[in-house]
């Protein structure tokens, strides 16, 4: 398998702790999104939309961070991404969504980019809107999180691959994380993990 990749792209990191939790070796291909390599080729010739990640199998070009990470979950069941009772599953799944769908999407780069060139907003303007969509999210999901062990379940599953890297990000925009003390113990407990150190940004080609 082949990923293309940008160190501090959340979906990407997402991707590439799944890969780790399921002892998968992907040959990593870095894109640069600063400098607009994702309009290229390789990347341009692999996704149509030209954004990370993009996963190349033997069966063809997976995008879509969740999609990638469930295929990756059926095709190597062990140890699961999931919870196998329906009910808790799908909770699973809306508290990965809550992160994926309704806090990434407004912080992702081209969106802060879209802010800064074409609507010419400051830099504090830049920085109340990221902040402000990850506590959003963040107030919801804290009242979600369990007081000991993962978002959904006893080992970490889709919710807490997803979960890390949005508290990176919120790290990373220098954010007080002090009022979501449930959450930030799961991402804690989280980066104590090979699978998850071995993610992170700063262990990745840049």
């Amino acid at each position: 398998m082949k990923l293309y990749t940008y160190f501090r792209s959340s979906a990407a990191y997402r991707v590439r702790i799944a890969l780790n939790l399921k002892g998968l070796d992907a040959e990593q291909i870095p894109v640069d999104l600063r400098t607009g390599e994702q309009q290229r080729a390789p990347l341009a010739d692999v996704n149509v939309q030209h954004l990370v990640p993009a996963l190349v199998t033997a069966q063809g070009v997976l995008t879509q961070s969740l999609a990638i990470i469930e295929y990756l979950d059926e095709m190597h069941p062990e140890p699961p991404l999931l919870p196998t009772d329906p009910w808790r599953r799908a909770q699973a799944r809306a508290m990965a969504q809550l992160i994926a769908c309704d806090i990434h999407p407004l912080n992702n780069l081209r969106v802060l980019q879209y802010l800064r060139t074409q609507l010419e907003q400051s830099e504090d303007a830049i920085q109340t809107w990221y902040t402000n969509w990850i506590r959003a999210g963040f107030i919801a999901l804290e009242q979600l999180t369990p007081t000991s062990g993962y978002l959904a379940g006893d080992h970490p599953m889709l919710a807490d691959v997803v979960l890390v890297p949005q508290v990176y990000n919120a790290r990373r925009y220098g954010m007080d994380l002090g009022e979501f003390p449930r959450l930030s113990a799961v991402a804690e407990r989280c980066e104590g993990l090979p699978a998850f150190a071995a993610a992170a940004p700063e262990r990745q080609a840049q």
